[in-house]
């Protein structure tokens, strides 16, 4: 059985292991995203304020969640990036993650809205099974050919 993750505040020295883990992912890669430019995106973040948490797992950085609040429509959280190592899959990183941001968010939105790439069907399952509805499309929003599907929760009453 593994460990809890730890989840805290993003610093200056995850930075390099949060950008592996982007430059790991295919989905990224998909995008185009290079250890330098994750790394290049994370530090802007960073330097500009950012809420971005990781999850920590015996001392090893094994997930990231970026949230903004108000960061949709000035009105409602939003999930920007999110990422779990691809050897912590299934470990319950991704949940830890999405209670944190959830928690975080909640207190101050009454939603959270999130886009997921229309081909990722294990994170269209993920957030489901959490309790977001797909509630719409943005074909061709980030990338020629691949719609950003739109995912909405409310704030449970």
């Amino acid at each position: 059985m593994s460990l809890a993750p730890f989840i805290r505040a993003m610093t200056q020295d995850d930075l390099p292991a949060v950008a592996a883990i982007m430059a790991r992912n295919a989905l990224w890669q998909r995008y185009g995203v290079t250890l330098a430019s994750a790394a290049q995106r994370l530090q802007r973040g960073l330097e500009n304020g950012a809420t971005i948490a990781v999850a920590e797992v015996e001392g090893q950085i094994a997930g990231f969640v970026w949230y903004v609040v108000e960061g949709a429509f000035q009105r409602s959280g939003y999930i920007m990036l999110f990422g779990v190592a691809p050897d912590a899959h299934g470990q319950g990183i991704g949940r830890a993650l999405l209670s944190h941001a959830e928690a975080a968010l909640f207190a101050v939105s009454p939603s959270i809205i999130l886009l997921v790439s229309d081909f990722n069907r294990e994170a269209q399952r993920f957030y489901q099974r959490h309790g977001y509805t797909q509630v719409g499309a943005l074909p061709d929003y980030v990338r020629p050919g691949v719609s950003e599907l739109i995912y909405f929760k409310s704030r449970p009453v």
